[in-house]
């Protein structure tokens, strides 16, 4: 007999490009994924993905399977939420995606105090930097820092951000301060490489000078916002980042603005709503406790 639950590990495995994709969204092991996937195929009897390919291609008995499964579980979900709305408690389980540095930093806190006031709720929170591995059958809600265009998914805006050039005021006292981005190619430069844009390639604009784009060396890198700003905090360069994760810096002093003429492209903090769950009652009281704690955005630096 099909459970629910196979229904929901078989569409995760069926969004996904391998079994070993499959597992990292599952959390688990990729022995752990085939066994599971065995003793699906060995209840239904028919094999559901193409063996010969290294990549997960269903087959006509996984395509059928994979189709009526996201209808029923959809249906499930749909009932759940029916039953529940002649009452005002919120229940069912929530499912948020963040990114790591944001996540810990807002989302957590705001997750913390939501599940306190729904106790009937389990809330799901995945922190990771590259939501593109994580199919959309495994969210409900996703925040992203930039730009996203997809047709599939609505997506609102929650809350301002910059990205701002930053240095320690050691650092600056050594090196010098630059007074155009030119001058950046003489300095050390810090970068953050959490996604696939070109992070070498510094985009600044001036009501006066127009649009100058610096391609830098960067002196150091890293995958982890904390560990660049701590870099920075130490004197070892010139850094690229996100107001959100800079404002308390820079309101002491720890850090200044370089460059403070120029502004470089905003990476405001985006919402993405999953197109079957955005109505849900779950999913539409945390987008309003998300605005609430976001606005106006917490770390906004008056300038």
């Amino acid at each position: 007999m099909i459970q629910l639950s196979d229904l929901e590990f078989f569409a995760t495995l069926a969004q996904s490009p391998s079994l070993a994709a499959a597992a990292r969204a599952l959390n688990v092991s990729s022995s752990a994924v085939t066994q599971r996937l065995q003793d699906l195929e060995r209840r239904v009897g028919a094999q559901l993905i193409d063996r010969r390919s290294r990549r997960v291609e269903l087959t006509d008995e996984g395509e059928l399977l994979a189709t009526q499964g996201r209808v029923i579980t959809e249906a499930v979900v749909d009932l759940g939420e029916a039953l529940s709305a002649k009452g005002d408690t919120v229940r069912g389980r929530l499912r948020v995606v963040a990114p790591i540095g944001f996540g810990r930093a807002h989302v957590a806190p705001i997750i913390a105090a939501f599940a306190t006031q729904h106790p009937s709720l389990a809330v799901e929170l995945t922190l990771t930097d590259r939501l593109q591995r994580h199919p959309m059958a495994q969210w409900d809600l996703a925040i992203l820092i930039g730009t996203r265009r997809d047709a599939r998914v609505t997506m609102r805006t929650l809350a301002p951000n910059e990205r701002l050039l930053v240095a320690a005021p050691s650092y600056l006292a050594r090196a010098g301060v630059p007074q155009a981005p030119r001058d950046l190619l003489a300095h050390a430069c810090l970068v953050v490489r959490e996604n696939d844009e070109d992070v070498t390639l510094w985009t600044l604009h001036s009501e006066t000078t127009g649009t100058t784009r610096v391609r830098i060396t960067p002196r150091l890198a890293s995958n982890d916002g904390d560990v660049a700003r701590e870099w920075a905090l130490a004197g070892h360069g010139i850094l690229l980042r996100s107001e959100w994760s800079v404002a308390d810096d820079l309101r002491t002093g720890r850090l200044v603005r370089v460059l403070p003429g120029y502004r470089a492209p905003s990476a405001d903090i985006l919402l993405l709503l999953n197109p079957t769950r955005a109505r849900t009652k779950r999913s539409e009281r945390f987008v309003e406790a998300l605005t609430a704690a976001l606005t106006p955005a917490p770390w906004r630096v008056a300038e």
